[in-house]
């Protein structure tokens, strides 16, 4: 039986991390070829620093005037993430920022093993493993450490974004430590919050007095006590941030973008990358899996792996654990899924509406535990498949 009562932690980064702004820029790249072409090809990576853009990797249109039309805006899709997210920092302004665009159009070697022809169906854009997960611990069947973290900073820029909070800062970091007591998550023995401020003067004590409301705002009733222990920019000043206080890359928080630490992670990123690519679009199909085992009630924990291979359309294997939780067992629903959904990387697309520009806002705050939106955004996050699930077993 696996333990009951233990503290687990998991971190969260804002929009305003060096990584996080990578990763937006990446992603936005992606939403802005997608909206010329849904089959767009794309595979963008970036790396800021002080007064410093650096993006690369490969693109692919059909139509290679609109290739070279969308490779002249990469400029503008940067400086115009920069200034949402809120850098108008002396080092790294969205105005004066240095944008170095090496995009290049994708190799023909990958294309051909991914490229559906004739009788072959597409393949997967790259071998590897992919996982999913769901609990019933929170309403949205996530973990509860890394989906509070999630939420606290996600309440901070929404205070520092309408004006009510104006010391804030973009960059920030969050921890929670929380308390599990027969399985389930009951409060928190510690916070840690570092937040960049705009204003020199403010100590620790005065960045507490600010961002503990929302905190409370944020987590469930009860799980702060006078026995939480805080850490509120506990190094002190943090004026300088962004890729200015270090620098950034896409793809480096993949464990903040998936589940925390409570479920295995396949290891590649997903930001910049279009859904031919099984790194991405796999694992969002195992998080849809998981979340409607368990919202199907068949346990109350689920983990998915899926394998594949490049150029190989089918999933070499699928594998499912419910923990010791499940009331049908773990190879029933093992059977069931290839019954309930295509899994080749083009019924992926098909099934969850991807091949659409929905990514940009995936970049920040986890691409999981997300409610779905009416553009086709978080399509992963429904529950439509309970009823063919609970036929299938």
């Amino acid at each position: 039986m696996s333990r009951q009562n233990y503290i687990f932690t998991s971190e969260s980064v804002s929009e305003g991390h060096p990584d996080k702004v990578c990763d937006r820029i990446s992603d936005a790249v992606l939403d802005a070829f997608l909206t010329e072409e849904p089959e767009a090809r794309v595979a963008c990576e970036t790396f800021a620093t002080t007064n410093r853009v650096v993006i690369g990797g490969e693109v692919g249109l059909s139509n290679k005037d609109k290739l070279r039309e969308y490779m002249g805006r990469i400029d503008e899709i940067a400086r115009a993430c920069i200034k949402d997210i809120g850098y108008e920092q002396d080092k790294f302004h969205h105005q004066t920022v240095e944008i170095t665009n090496l995009l290049h159009e994708q190799s023909a070697h990958i294309a051909q093993g991914v490229n559906a022809s004739g009788d072959k169906d597409e393949g997967a854009g790259d071998q590897g493993i992919m996982f999913g997960y769901a609990s019933t611990e929170t309403p949205a069947l996530m973990p509860a450490p890394i989906q509070y973290s999630h939420a606290i900073l996600r309440r901070l820029a929404e205070v520092r974004k309408n004006g009510t909070e104006p010391a804030l800062g973009p960059d920030a970091k969050s921890q929670l430590s929380v308390i599990y007591r027969d399985g389930k998550p009951v409060g928190v023995s510690s916070i840690v919050l570092s937040t960049q401020h705009l204003d020199e003067a403010l100590t620790s004590a005065d960045i507490r007095a600010i961002v503990e409301p929302y905190i409370h705002e944020v987590l469930p009733e009860g799980w702060i006590t006078g026995d939480t222990v805080w850490h509120v920019n506990p190094t002190g000043k943090f004026v300088i941030g962004g890729p200015d206080g270090d620098a950034g890359l896409t793809g480096r928080k993949i464990i903040v973008d998936t589940y925390g630490g409570a479920a295995p992670h396949g290891g590649g990123a997903f930001s910049g990358k279009d859904p031919t690519k099984v790194d991405r679009s796999a694992a969002y199909a195992a998080r849809y899996l998981a979340k409607n085992v368990v919202a199907a009630g068949m346990a109350e924990r689920c983990t998915i792996q899926l394998s594949y291979a490049i150029g190989v359309s089918a999933p070499l294997s699928i594998y499912a654990d419910t923990h010791g939780t499940g009331t049908v067992s773990d190879a029933e629903i093992e059977a069931a899924i290839p019954k309930v959904m295509n899994l080749t990387p083009r019924g992926i697309r098909t099934h969850l509406s991807l091949n659409k520009p929905i990514y940009q806002r995936t970049a920040a705050y986890g691409h999981f535990g997300r409610d779905p939106e009416a553009d086709g955004g978080f399509s992963w996050e429904r529950t439509d498949l309970v009823e063919a699930l609970k036929k299938a077993v």
